[in-house]
């Protein structure tokens, strides 16, 4: 075989082997994408009620090994009864403030596929992505979660709930 045969025998195999990985690739991500929406894709939008009212988003402040909430009277925090989802650099929580000077705050974190829980209706948190409810205090009240929420603890002082 001449030297040019070789060339271009190398060439093609080349582009073949792009145009190879190029085609799995492109598989692989819609292959991903199909079982992420099956799934809920982490976050939503899969088959758990689409009618939940969802949390309102409360920022906090990380500081060593907690998170500080300051709660006035526009926070959704302000009223016993209510929840909200806090928000910080050391992550997501869920808090419900229980009494005039009590709140629970769990991890946001689904215990069936990790989604985040965004809804709360009738003093449950709802997991949007598969209809999982849990109590305020993380009980399981229906799955398909089978495992209660982790809880931290909390203090609440002068208008500031640490939670850590």
């Amino acid at each position: 075989m001449s030297k040019s045969r070789h060339i271009e025998a190398d060439e093609a195999d080349s582009s073949r082997r792009a145009f190879c990985v190029q085609a799995c690739q492109a598989a692989s991500c819609l292959a991903l994408a199909a079982l992420a929406e099956a799934c809920g894709g982490g976050g939503g939008g899969g088959i758990g009620p689409s009618n939940v009212p969802q949390l309102s988003l409360v920022n906090g402040t990380a500081s060593g090994s907690t998170v500080q909430v300051t709660i006035d009277s526009a926070s959704p925090l302000a009223t016993v009864g209510n929840a909200a989802l806090v928000r910080s650099s050391a992550g997501l929580f869920l808090v419900a403030r229980t009494g005039d000077q009590s709140f629970v705050s769990l991890t946001s974190t689904c215990t069936h596929e990790t989604c985040t829980i965004t809804g709360f209706d009738g003093g449950n948190y709802i997991c949007p992505c598969h209809g999982s409810r849990f109590t305020t205090g993380g009980r399981v009240v229906n799955g398909p979660a089978a495992a209660p929420l982790r809880t931290f603890n909390t203090t609440f002082s002068n208008n500031v709930l640490t939670i850590g």
